[in-house]
């Protein structure tokens, strides 16, 4: 019997991944550790899977967190925002001798978990953190860079830009102020430095991205992990950013007008008689505008692109390579929780073989994670993740590689 319990499994990100661990029949048990019942109800209806059942969990708590991962050999956190409960949830894992995925997104939540590599190490378990979309596949595609295309990279540039889902989760938006408001790391010059989004510093790195199927938009730093985990896995790197864009821009610019404003507290004040957190108060307006903001903009469904420019050189001929993942109809839910069940299946099938705390460029093998993707993910009439690859040479001739075919190459 093969067990694994998704923290978070009735969210927007969580209950994509439990809908294709499903499908891919590698467990025999499927555990949503969840608060929402009503939901998680409603997918296990939609899924029709016998192999699914809910555990109402507290995250704050962490015996309830043991009851609802008792017995099984993987745990798949998808719970946000993982600044807040990622490092408390992986110490409660690892307690429990169980192994262990998520989809961190936070830096300075990806530096505590690092920090329990050696207790991970020392207990034989294997802990893949950040592996969605960026952090995750994004990862992944400059390892295999690494690996299959290039001698040396010198550079990566991770773009992104997503919006349009039917409705945003609080802990989404709490995430993106969270994003906002800390220093945001970025690797330039072969060193580690940080940026401040609203300085100079910051607004130097801003710029306008092409994302193709989307877009044209500006985007600005985001403190996402893969600037400071790529540089320790990839010898030589000299510049690793993370840069994007949550769309509509202008609801973009709507929690960068939050944040500038300073409505962020988390202690309570009085407000007619009444005790107002700033920040819940933050995170409800923002939601309450946002339908408008989508009107307005014509957004009318799900729009996403992850863009990973990789520089380097393959005998001693400098080459670029653009790697591009676009869609239609499809969000956060399906970029996050796809990847992040290929993970758990990964893991639970032994095809992750170290152990500690790790991201996906130190612990993921590429091929694996794309035949596994093209075994168990359909979207339309394709299967496998749908990466579109451009080599540029150094006279700027450009030519389109199809990665599937590059796959079978190796």
């Amino acid at each position: 019997m093969s067990q694994i319990t998704v923290f978070g499994g009735a969210g927007h990100v969580g209950s994509v991944a439990v809908q294709l661990l499903a499908s891919s029949q590698q467990f025999s048990k499927i555990i949503i550790a969840d608060v929402d019942k009503t939901r998680a109800e409603k997918i296990m209806e939609k899924t029709g899977s016998s192999a699914i059942s809910f555990v109402e969990t507290d995250a704050d708590r962490p015996e309830s967190l043991k009851k609802a991962m008792a017995g099984s050999s993987v745990v798949l956190n998808c719970i946000g925002p993982f600044y807040k409960y990622g490092p408390t949830i992986l110490r409660t894992v690892l307690e429990s001798k169980i192994n262990y995925v998520d989809v961190c997104d936070d830096f300075d939540a990806t530096e505590k978990l690092l920090a329990m590599d050696k207790t991970a190490r020392d207990a034989g378990l294997s802990a893949l953190i950040g592996m969605g979309s960026s952090p995750g596949v994004a990862n992944v595609l400059v390892r295999f860079a690494a690996d299959a295309l290039l001698d040396s990279i010198d550079s990566v540039d991770i773009y992104h830009a997503h919006g349009g889902e039917p409705d945003e989760g609080g802990a989404v938006v709490k995430h993106r102020i969270h994003s906002m408001l800390i220093d945001v790391p970025v690797f330039l010059n072969g060193k580690l430095t940080t940026v401040k989004l609203f300085e100079k510093s910051g607004r130097a790195l801003e710029e306008m991205a092409d994302f193709p199927e989307v877009g044209t938009f500006p985007v600005y730093a985001y403190p996402h992990p893969e600037t400071i985990t790529l540089p320790r896995h990839i010898k030589g790197v000299q510049r690793v950013t993370n840069l994007g864009i949550v769309l509509p821009p202008a609801y973009a610019e709507l929690i960068k007008g939050v944040v500038r404003l300073g409505i962020t507290g988390e202690e309570p004040i009085e407000v007619n008689g009444r005790k107002v957190i700033p920040l819940e108060f933050a995170v409800a307006f923002i939601l309450s505008r946002r339908p408008r903001l989508m009107k307005e903009s014509g957004l009318t469904e799900a729009v996403g692109c992850l863009k990973i420019v990789v520089k380097g050189r393959k005998d001693s001929e400098p080459l670029t390579y653009h790697f591009t993942m676009s869609s239609k109809g499809r969000g956060m839910g399906e970029g996050t929780g796809i990847p992040a069940a290929l993970g758990a299946i990964l893991m639970q099938n032994r095809a992750i073989d170290r152990t500690g705390v790790f991201p996906p460029e130190g612990g993921v093998n590429p091929i694996d994670l794309l035949q596994t993707a093209g075994e168990f993910v359909k979207l339309g009439e394709k299967r496998g993740i749908p990466v579109m690859i451009e080599r540029i040479d150094g006279q700027g001739h450009s030519t389109k590689m199809d990665i599937a075919e590059l796959v079978k190459t190796f």
